[in-house]
């Protein structure tokens, strides 16, 4: 996956909102006003920030530790960075993306 197919396949989700509150450089999507996914644009290898379960972040990174880091710059506990480094195959990454998404949007 390359920066547009994330970006297409974020705003896919229903009533997300693009913002970029960091600066010009990190593109930060939101539900109900709360951040579910950042990507930065000038990252090489390519990454993303995701929300996740605590107990399953540690259990991601331990499974693919060169591809699945504490979050950067983000609440170690509840966030994950994502490298994508052709480790992980496009399925997972929508995956982390879904889950994201779908803590955030349940809470109001």
């Amino acid at each position: 996956m390359n920066i547009e197919s994330l970006r297409d396949f974020v705003l896919s989700f229903p009533n997300v909102e693009e913002t970029t509150p960091f600066g010009p450089d990190t593109l930060v999507y939101k539900v109900n006003g709360k951040m579910f996914f950042l990507m930065g644009l000038d990252n090489d290898p390519l990454q993303f920030n995701v929300k996740c379960d605590p107990d399953e972040a540690v259990e991601l990174r331990e499974i693919y530790p060169q591809s699945v880091l504490p979050g950067y710059h983000m609440n170690k506990k509840h966030w994950n960075t994502v490298v994508v480094d052709r480790v992980l195959s496009s399925k997972q990454l929508q995956d982390f993306i879904k889950k994201s998404y779908q803590l955030v949007s349940k809470k109001k």
